[in-house]
């Protein structure tokens, strides 16, 4: 058997067994308790990675940065049309897990330039550098918010 075919046989075998994401694989269903939102998600700070789902009738999930800004909490993908947006812009319910706990979102696209340069101060703060799309009408920006 040749080693590439090997090699997807054994990602796949080990990405089935698991619901969410792995690395930079997408998943499926997360696990984990449901807990009510919070007043404010500034406990994420100090976190880099969180995973976001997305299509309640097929779930998909992938490992994801957040910015929180007070009852603010957002995920952007820059200027990428990715899977996980065109799933919120179908549908906006979302779920996220930070460490065990599941909250139920709704997303809403930023179109306020405003708003999305607060966001990139915000992620430059965070993450050490600014997005690259700087234009909100460029890139997708969401917040999320309780359902």
């Amino acid at each position: 058997m040749p080693r590439s075919r090997l090699a997807t046989i054994v990602v796949s075998l080990f990405t089935a067994g698991c619901g969410g994401p792995f690395v930079l694989l997408p998943g499926g269903a997360l696990e984990g308790s449901t807990a009510a939102s919070p007043e404010s998600w500034g406990f994420t700070d100090e976190v880099k990675t969180v995973q976001l789902e997305t299509d309640p009738r097929d779930p998909y999930s992938v490992n994801i940065w957040v910015i929180a800004d007070g009852p603010a909490l957002y995920v952007h993908a820059g200027a990428n049309r990715a899977t996980w947006v065109e799933h919120m812009e179908a549908d906006p319910a979302v779920r996220l897990r930070v460490d065990e706990a599941i909250y139920e979102l709704a997303a809403t696209r930023v179109e306020d330039q405003a708003e999305f340069d607060r966001f990139s101060d915000l992620y430059e703060e965070k993450y050490g550098r600014r997005p690259r799309n700087g234009d909100v009408t460029e890139a997708y920006l969401f917040r999320l918010a309780p359902r």
